[in-house]
């Protein structure tokens, strides 16, 4: 009897797909470098939605694929899940990801993008068979700069690094303080190449010498200098960006609307706390996992019509229900506001509304080109 219920089952294969990569300089033994970032995630969905489908008659199968560092994504790709796999969630950077996504395999599946955030592949490099789970640079933005309009701390004076995700989370903050009518008082480039432990009481109180501001704005995604402006400027102000305030899609202080229990099973599953690519994961498998189970299919076209409708709605554990944009494939979401140990608020902030959904007030602009979804 149990071979035959399961025959009756609608069966979904999902393909993980990720690589591993270098561990970065680590200043700091407070936060260790995390490997498996994703998958973790992508098994406690799966296990979430295999409980629905107990009573749907549906099964949902996971099989991880890791490349190795000096490994060819587009080759595991092509050999291993190309012709096997209709739905493919990543953690890859955006180049990998934007070769796979072009390829002629990648035209009759779904990838669903559980790592990036890049302004530029929900825009001008979209591509209609991504879907993109994090918030990307802007929307991160805009959520900071809503909360520093309430708080009225107008004034920002912005750090940069010089990596190139650092010029690009700059260029989301400029955006944003545009938008909300910030002003930039000042902007400088942290170059310095001595190790930033040693010298940052004194060197930072000199570099932070400018006029007046509100907030000190930071861009150092790679954590190499931002830990340590805190405290330690001329002047006595906050510090927010990558540093200090972080806008986020999910943190360990998160406790709100029944997060806890979703932090606890994951602490308990992967012996550790929930990073933001294991909660990317953790939707994507569970946004798969809803589509079918509403649309009762395993096709591509009905999953994929399904999620980027009007009627699809995500819980994650953040207030308001998830959702697609139609034109980017970027999933609508809150932003946590969170310091290292302590949530602030969550984005958008109340008074910040838009004539569709709320959640449009973070990270919108009229696109530059529309990915077509036929």
């Amino acid at each position: 009897m149990a071979a035959v219920a399961a025959e009756n089952k609608q069966v979904i294969d999902i393909a993980y797909l990720t690589q591993e990569t270098v561990a970065p300089p680590q200043l700091s033994n407070i936060d260790p470098f995390i490997k498996n970032k994703g998958v973790f995630g992508a098994e406690l969905a799966i296990a979430d939605n295999n409980t629905t489908g107990q009573f749907t008659h549906q099964q949902f199968r996971l099989k991880a694929f890791t490349v190795p560092v000096d490994g060819n994504v587009e080759e595991v790709f092509g050999k291993q899940i190309a012709g096997k796999y209709r739905y493919v969630v990543t953690v890859l950077p955006p180049a990998p990801l934007l070769k796979i996504a072009d390829s002629p395999a990648a035209k009759a599946l779904l990838l669903l993008d559980a790592a990036t955030i890049d302004d530029s592949l929900r825009n001008g490099q979209c591509r209609a068979n991504v879907l993109h789970l994090l918030p990307s640079r802007s929307m991160r933005a805009d959520a900071l700069a809503q909360y520093m309009t309430k708080k009225r701390w107008v004034k920002w004076f912005l750090v940069v690094g010089t990596t190139e995700q650092d010029t690009l989370y700059a260029e989301a903050l400029k955006r944003a303080a545009k938008r909300f009518n910030m002003e930039i008082i000042a902007e400088k480039t942290w170059e310095h190449t001595f190790d930033a432990r040693r010298t940052a009481q004194s060197d930072v109180a000199v570099f932070s010498q400018v006029d007046d501001y509100d907030v000190l704005v930071v861009a150092d995604e790679q954590g190499a200098f931002g830990e340590y402006l805190d405290y330690r400027t001329w002047l006595p102000r906050p510090v927010i960006g990558t540093q200090g305030l972080v806008a986020t899609a999910w943190h360990r202080t998160h406790d709100q609307w029944g997060a806890t229990q979703l932090q606890n099973r994951f602490t308990e599953k992967a012996g550790r706390t929930m990073a933001e690519e294991d909660y990317g994961a953790y939707l994507a498998v569970r946004a798969l996992g809803e589509a079918a189970t509403r649309t009762k299919s395993t096709e591509l076209a009905a999953l994929k019509s399904y999620l980027l409708g009007d009627k699809f709605a995500l819980q994650g554990y953040k207030s308001n229900p998830l959702s697609f944009r139609a034109w980017d494939g970027q999933l609508r979401q809150p932003i946590l506001l969170a310091a290292p140990r302590a949530m602030v608020a969550v984005a958008p902030i109340d008074g910040f509304l838009h004539q569709k959904t709320e959640l449009d007030t973070l990270g919108y602009d009229q696109p530059e080109t529309q990915c077509h979804w036929q």
